[in-house]
């Protein structure tokens, strides 16, 4: 961790802030996740082919897509605490909107996801941010922590779906439940956030050119691929460990759940018990380590001769991606003065793999089964070792006391 040094005992204003942040990544897993678990009904109730659907689904990564590159700026014109506040509200608004298309048709279902786009691409940048403040001001790694937050509050959106399906509530009702929590307790948690580190883009240059310079920077973008390579990684595990188990392993369907499941597991324990590691051993060679134990869990799953080292492969697969991502966000916000900025590249760099991710690995499935296809996650895994050093801690530059501070 760069610059300040590690305290005894956090203090309580810091202690409020981990657990807003805690909150506040739940929260925006839980939401997303929300509409999520209600797929199924909402592709019955609406009478949509798969093609249809896959379009439909579109609408989510295309309102990201348009927010992405202006989320720097807006976290660095409204702060943390304020954009977290504006679009967990808007998020919760077009979950509702999502829940009332499922009543009215296709066209509101889309605004809605539309919505969560948006809101979520700004609210993503706006809670990483705040995530490395805290990180630095307790002077050691947490941020997988915050990124387990995420995917616990991911699991309880897919029981709390479950259960609104075995129960018969209608889509509407259940998401615009949701909607009413995460847009109480995420503007309640942010409250307590730390205040923002000053953004010397904004004072010398603005926010928006902030975020092109941020773009012309070698160290920046190759971040952004690393993060692609593991966010890849952890994609196709999501779109296709069930797939390639059930239709090339001969799992049977609950199998095929299971495997998904325990790689969500393996992500998820590695966050939350492992984030010393990088304390301790430093960011570069933990993240070889797990960028090597990716491709051995996913040479196992591919070309295991069974189905429990292939299980096996995919309890490997989780662990090795499990840091990928939010350590990416922390070598991105090294400099507090620019992390907005850098954040913002290195996240639209990353979600570039939800874009390309499942039409590339369905075109080659077609081809050459799901289970080949996978050895491309393998040759970027490949990449990212090499490229693994340019998350090596950056000092900050010295402070302008013309420019900075809180």
């Amino acid at each position: 961790m760069p610059a300040i040094p590690p305290q005894s005992a956090p203090s309580i204003p810091l202690r409020a802030a981990i657990r807003a942040t805690y909150v506040v990544f739940a929260g925006c897993g839980f939401l997303l996740a929300s509409w999520v678990a209600r797929i199924p009904q909402l592709r019955d109730h609406l009478n949509m082919e798969p093609a249809q659907l896959g379009w439909v689904l579109l609408g989510a990564a295309a309102g990201a897509l348009v927010s992405r590159p202006l989320s720097g700026p807006i976290v660095v014109r409204l702060g943390q605490r304020r954009t977290v506040t504006i679009t967990g509200i808007l998020a919760s608004i077009g979950l509702v909107i999502v829940g009332l298309g499922d009543l009215t048709g296709l066209a509101v279902l889309v605004a809605g996801l539309l919505v969560i786009g948006f809101a979520a691409a700004a609210w993503d940048v706006a809670m990483n941010v705040q995530g490395t403040e805290v990180e630095r001001a307790l002077g050691r790694s947490i941020m997988p922590r915050f990124h387990a937050a995420f995917a616990a509050g991911t699991v309880v959106a897919a029981a709390l779906g479950a259960a609104m399906v075995a129960l018969q509530v209608p889509v509407a009702g259940h998401l615009t439940g949701v909607a009413v929590i995460v847009a109480v307790a995420v503007p309640l948690a942010a409250r307590d956030y730390l205040p923002d580190y000053r953004q010397v883009d904004d004072h010398v240059n603005g926010p928006a050119r902030g975020t092109l310079r941020a773009w012309r920077e070698p160290r920046t973008i190759l971040v952004g691929l690393f993060v692609l390579a593991f966010a890849f990684g952890e994609g196709a595990a999501n779109d296709w460990i069930a797939v390639a188990l059930i239709d090339d392993h001969g799992a049977a369907e609950a199998v095929g759940a299971i495997g998904f499941s325990i790689f969500l597991a393996a992500v998820t324990v590695v966050r939350w018990f492992g984030a010393h590691l990088l304390d301790r051993y430093g960011r570069v060679l933990v993240l070889r380590v797990l960028g090597v134990t990716t491709i051995v869990g996913l040479l196992l799953f591919i070309f295991g001769p069974n189905l429990p080292i292939a299980l096996l492969g995919a309890v490997l697969w989780g662990m090795g991606t499990a840091f990928g991502y939010p350590v990416g966000m922390s070598a991105g916000a090294d400099d507090p003065r620019h992390a907005a900025a850098r954040v913002t590249v290195i996240s639209t760099v990353g979600k570039l793999a939800a874009f390309t991710g499942p039409p590339l690995i369905g075109w080659l499935g077609n081809h050459v089964t799901v289970l080949r296809a996978l050895l491309v996650v393998v040759v970027l895994q490949g990449v990212a070792l090499l490229i693994a050093g340019a998350t090596k801690p950056l000092q900050p530059e010295p402070d302008d006391p013309h420019l900075l501070g809180r």
